[in-house]
């Protein structure tokens, strides 16, 4: 498409919002947004049963809708721009599926809201209260999203960069990471050379022949792989071909989620809020980064946007939530204009109501896919320790810990039934139910679950209170454990129960929670009664960072 076959007037000079630019820009964003749609499937159809038609059929028409909002609007957000700026050259902000919280919902929600669900009631009851569910902690995160639009630049100002990277540097880490290498290394071939041109192009940051799009080319060339090895029976473990359906499902309005509510409220918030807080800060950033590079767009705007195309997307039955992408000069780079969000757009909300969305995330080889989200990881973790100063580098480190606790937790739920699950609240039960007589394995089990559950609040916490110390905030620091322990105390993290749910702690029969408050209070007390003895001339709350 030419620059001026599309176009809007903005004074002596026209805008061209559609632009031959906007097509490798287009090819970028949706891909990024189908990937994360098929990822969430695989998880979820074959990683924990749930039944295909309900994550195609209602699932991705509400979660793909929300990205259709969103992209439309920012859409409108660049011709306005243009016109009231008398620029030719702005670039629609992009707007997608947010990839940890995509998978973090996946995993730590729907997944395990699934398994509990399936022990009390049928597979296909159990699977619907679970959707429930994901659309009942998309309500709150968007409602919660809303709010912070008007307040998030002041968080941002007061939780350390280390705590709120380093959680999404952890998340990067061990779901993004690590358990993709499992897709990539199921198929070696395939999977190594997808990341190959992944690792070359993104990550060494080399162009590829012809100006090819670097996730095109590797999705491209592992599916190729996959069902050219797969028709000579030379892949490890056989090639598996879709059948060429297009499962249609209409984004209807729904009030299920009240029927989730009550779960998600109890079991699922102190996860939830923390990846809504990290989008926020994530969009404040990206809007400053973009107004950087030559688009100043309205903060505010952009916030409330990505919240309420978050909100849209549960009411309607969508279970990930949607966030500007930090990719906004990059796209400017490419030549994108406001044309791009619009076909990604269209692309992204159509599939969703037509299947063809539902048809690729069977087609394409997952092997091909997950090297996608290692580059991710690799991003992510990266910007946790360059986007924060130096000095707190081991606090991100810190703070990276408790997602590895959540992978571990991950692979427990899937051995002896899920009985390990019980371990913090019932080890001699455990015991019995599993045949393992180790007690001292199953406290190690139960201390890995209790540090997965809330893992994104500890983690941000935790690298919060490192930082305060680091830099001589002692004040702050021993407030931040204190809130610690009032949260581990109720259940918010580190919570004995199987699910992760909150509780009043006098009522569950387990004196672990009277445990974890006692050590962060006294971890509290005893760095204010430190630093008083070595420096009793200092205040200590003192802003003064060491270097």
């Amino acid at each position: 498409m030419s620059a001026s076959a599309r176009g809007v007037s903005v004074g002596p000079k026209k805008y061209a919002w559609a632009a031959t630019g906007d097509i490798n820009a287009f090819f970028g964003l949706m891909l990024d947004n189908v990937v994360n749609l098929a990822v969430l499937a695989g998880i979820l159809v074959a990683g924990f049963g749930f039944p295909a038609a309900l994550v195609y059929t209602r699932m991705f028409p509400g979660t793909a809708f929300g990205v259709l909002f969103g992209d439309v609007v920012y859409t409108v957000m660049a011709i306005r721009l243009a016109r009231r700026t008398g620029r030719t050259d702005v670039t629609a902000m992009p707007l997608g599926l947010d990839a940890p919280s995509t998978i973090g919902m996946a995993l730590t929600v729907l997944g395990p809201a699934f398994v509990v669900a399936k022990a009390k009631m049928p597979a296909n009851e159990a699977a619907i209260l679970a959707w429930q569910v994901g659309m009942a902690t998309m309500v709150i995160m968007g409602v919660f999203k809303f709010g912070m639009s008007f307040i998030g630049d002041r968080i941002r100002r007061a939780i350390p960069e280390a705590g709120l990277l380093g959680s999404i540097g952890g998340v990067g880490i061990a779901l993004l990471g690590t358990l993709q290498l499992g897709e990539i290394y199921g198929e070696p071939v395939v999977g190594m050379m997808a990341l190959g041109v992944i690792i070359y192009a993104l990550v060494a940051k080399i162009k590829l022949p012809f100006r090819m799009p670097e996730v095109l080319a590797s999705v491209v060339i592992g599916a190729v792989l996959y069902y050219g090895l797969g028709a000579f029976g030379l892949l490890a473990h056989g090639v598996t071909t879709p059948a060429p359906s297009f499962p249609i499902g209409l984004p209807l309005p729904s009030l299920g989620f009240l029927k989730g509510m009550p779960i998600a409220v109890r079991d699922y918030i102190p996860l939830a809020l923390p990846f809504a807080i990290l989008t926020v800060i994530g969009g404040i950033n990206v809007t400053e980064s973009a107004r950087i590079a030559g688009d100043d767009y309205h903060t505010r705007d952009i916030l409330l946007t990505e919240a309420i195309a978050t909100l849209i997307a549960g009411v309607c039955g969508g279970v990930s939530q949607s966030t500007p992408y930090i990719g906004h000069p990059a796209y400017k780079a490419m030549g994108g204009r406001a044309g791009y969000t619009l076909a990604t757009g269209l692309f992204i909300g159509l599939g969703g109501v037509f299947g063809y969305i539902a048809f690729m995330a069977d087609a394409l080889p997952k092997p091909a896919l997950a090297p996608i989200l290692v580059f991710v990881a690799l991003d992510i973790t990266e910007q946790s320790y360059h986007a924060t100063p130096k000095r707190h580098a081991a606090a991100v480190t810190f703070a990276i810990l408790p997602s590895v606790a959540q992978l571990v937790q991950i692979f427990l739920s899937q051995v002896y039934n899920g009985a390990l699950l019980s371990a913090a609240i019932d080890p001699a039960g455990t015991m019995k139910a599993t045949g393992i007589g180790n007690p001292d394995f199953i406290s190690t089990c139960a201390v890995m679950l209790l540090l997965a559950h809330g893992f994104i609040l500890t983690a941000m916490l935790w690298g919060g209170a490192v930082a305060f110390m680091i830099d001589r905030r002692i004040t702050a620091a021993a407030t931040t454990l204190a809130a610690c322990a009032a949260l581990s105390f109720f259940g918010f993290i580190h919570s004995v129960t199987p699910s992760g749910g909150i509780y009043l702690p006098w009522s569950i029969g387990s004196t672990l929670p009277y445990h974890w408050t006692a050590a962060y209070l006294g971890f509290a007390v005893m760095i204010i009664i430190l630093a008083r003895i070595r420096a009793p001339d200092a205040a200590t709350t003192s802003e003064a960072p060491s270097h």
